[in-house]
């Protein structure tokens, strides 16, 4: 499956992988992290149930706290 993240492709992603999955392969904690899936935010509570398909460009984004 090929996915567009953050404006890199990424061409050998096993089809049908949810957006937890994604997160898992590409070893990114769930805490602070918002993704949005074509222009529409995807929910932290359907991260697990968000089937990607083969042209689904991502943007994630990692929160860093500061003080």
């Amino acid at each position: 499956m090929y996915l567009k993240i953050n404006g890199e492709d990424y061409a050998d992603l096993p089809d049908g992988m949810t957006v937890g999955a994604l997160l898992d392969h590409l070893s990114l904690p769930r805490k602070k992290i918002a993704v949005e899936r074509n222009l529409e935010i995807v929910p932290k509570s359907t991260f697990d149930a968000a089937v990607l398909a083969d042209g689904d460009r991502l943007e994630i984004i990692h929160f860093i706290g500061g003080g």
